[in-house]
């Protein structure tokens, strides 16, 4: 594969540690917290009262009373159902606690009730880093689906780490501007050359002179928000694809693919390159399930492999370009997580990391997965009304979003 980092800024120096699923998460998660001297966010989409939950809010409050600035920004959609109690808790222990966009009923009908916290990313003195797919909930608490949830993050040491924390506290003083009466923080200096220059706007091949190389890894930490990054995980997925030689694989938890992500794969599989789309087989989302399916039979006829997986619920955002290039993160390739919600996506070059991951990949689709065959896909005329109907629905919400305008989309 050659270079690809226009799009994704790449940093040298760096260890990146993959993590599958809680077990891995949070415990590592709890041992920064406890380690942690200064500064903790942790920004997630949801925030429950589970044993992992109880985990990381216990280790949240022993670093408050050790006297570390503890910040807790949660989505107020997808932590609508937190506790009380648990809110109290980490509020009595001196965790500064505040939801994004917290004023959502069933009734409320505003473009902007779309627009959600999605990524999910901790950033600990400016020296520790965590982003990936994986809330703060328990794997074995999957409503609705069958346990357990499997997804991945990355814990990150390197220079991107200052990167992390400024975004982390860019996205709190954005929040806390809306919260009247709220205590304005007072920031210590970010460490390292990065502190002075706007996030994912460093030389690629730099590395911040006063941090010592954490490990030999290049990485980039790449967001999604409504202000300068409104494409940018969008075009770093597009440039690796279109850069592809050998092989591509991508495993969504929910996949609806604009029409330059959709092209770019048919052209990928065109050319040769061996394309594999991993989805989630278990639905969640009707509306989701049935749009996503009205490309299956696109994707197919161009060579494009899709895989849906069966044994347990697939919440993963993780894709494998050539064994060299690999991407952790939030960002679904939907329109939710591409054009509305805040997200946030760790991309690597590194070859033993994308072996790592890539393996992870094949293990979970040889014992879970099954195969959607070209030759052998045929469905009912109501399922394949319901798929179309599905993606006009799509559509139509894209416009009243303020997508409109964005004809490249679907």
């Amino acid at each position: 594969m050659q270079s690809a980092d226009t799009h994704a800024r790449f940093l040298a120096g760096h260890a990146v540690e993959l993590l599958e699923g809680g077990d891995a998460y949070f415990p590592a998660l709890a041992a920064a917290f406890d380690a942690a001297r200064h500064e903790i966010h942790l920004q997630a989409y949801i925030f429950a009262d589970d044993p992992a939950g109880r985990i990381v809010a216990e280790a949240l409050v022993r670093a408050a009373a050790r006297g570390v600035a503890v910040h807790v920004l949660v989505d107020g959609f997808g932590s609508r159902n937190m506790p009380g109690a648990l809110r109290a808790r980490l509020r009595a222990a001196g965790v500064e606690l505040l939801f994004f966009r917290p004023d959502v009923t069933v009734f409320d009908f505003q473009r902007s009730r779309l627009r959600r916290l999605h990524h999910k990313i901790v950033a600990i003195d400016g020296e520790l880093g965590f982003a990936g797919g994986i809330n703060v909930i328990d794997d074995m608490h999957t409503p609705g689906q069958t346990p357990p949830r499997w997804d991945y993050a990355v814990k990150v040491r390197g220079p991107l780490t200052v990167e992390m924390l400024r975004v982390a506290r860019q996205a709190w003083d954005v929040v806390a501007r809306t919260y009247l009466r709220r205590r304005w923080p007072s920031w210590r200096a970010l460490p390292g050359a990065l502190a002075s220059q706007p996030a994912q706007e460093t030389d690629a091949s730099a590395t911040a002179p006063s941090m010592a190389p954490a490990g030999p890894v290049r990485a980039a930490f790449v967001i999604r928000d409504t202000l300068r990054h409104r494409r940018d995980i969008e075009d770093a997925y597009l440039q690796a694809i279109a850069l592809a030689e050998r092989e591509i694989l991508i495993a969504s938890a929910y996949f609806l693919p604009g029409i330059e992500l959709r092209h770019a794969l048919i052209d990928a599989a065109r050319r040769g390159v061996q394309v594999t789309v991993l989805l989630q087989a278990r639905v969640e989302y009707v509306l989701m399930r049935h749009a996503s399916r009205a490309l299956y039979r696109q994707l197919l006829d161009a060579g494009v492999r899709i895989f849906e997986y069966h044994q347990s619920f697939m919440h993963a955002k993780v894709a494998v370009i050539d064994g060299e290039w690999a991407t952790v993160g939030s960002s679904n390739i939907d329109p939710l997580s591409l054009l509305l919600a805040r997200e946030a996506n760790v991309f690597v070059r590194d070859a033993a990391f994308a072996a790592e991951l890539l393996s992870s990949l094949r293990r979970a689709m040889d014992a879970g997965a099954r195969p959607v065959v070209a030759a052998g896909y045929r469905r009912g005329f109501a399922a394949r009304i319901a798929s179309w109907v599905s993606y006009g629905i799509v559509r139509v919400l894209l416009g009243w979003a303020g997508y409109g305008a964005r004809k490249d989309y679907l």
